[in-house]
């Protein structure tokens, strides 16, 4: 069983940049692939990154690509965002999610889901 939880989000003007935190408890966590997802009101969840379970691999959204890097320290099970140059178009509640395998995550699957952290960028 793993349980995520995130921190991180906030206000914060366009331009600025945040990171967010998704920690784990659970002894595997560090053999599972993570993923980052974004829903702003009244839109879908949208696939944000991804990184593999030894951070050796990591995928990005197009809208979020160069601006947005995904790292993970297992030895603290936690998986971080770090967001720079965000727009005010980046605001959505962020949550992270879990899965054995790189290629679920990335199709928006995931065994484990934090509750997420609220992100607002003011332009």
């Amino acid at each position: 069983q793993v349980q995520l939880v995130e921190s991180g989000g906030g206000l914060v003007q366009a331009g600025g940049s945040l990171r967010l935190s998704c920690a784990a408890s659970g002894r595997t966590f560090n053999s599972y692939a993570s993923g980052w997802f974004r829903q702003a009101p009244g839109k879908e969840r949208e696939f944000v990154a991804a990184i593999s379970w030894n951070g050796g691999r990591t995928l990005y959204a197009d809208s979020v690509k160069g601006r947005f890097t995904a790292v993970r320290d297992n030895n603290k099970n936690t998986v971080y965002l770090q967001m720079n140059s965000l727009k005010p178009e980046d605001t959505a509640v962020y949550c992270c999610a879990a899965h054995r395998a790189f290629s679920t995550v990335v199709a928006g699957g995931g065994d484990y889901w934090g509750q997420g952290t609220q992100v607002t960028v003011s332009s």
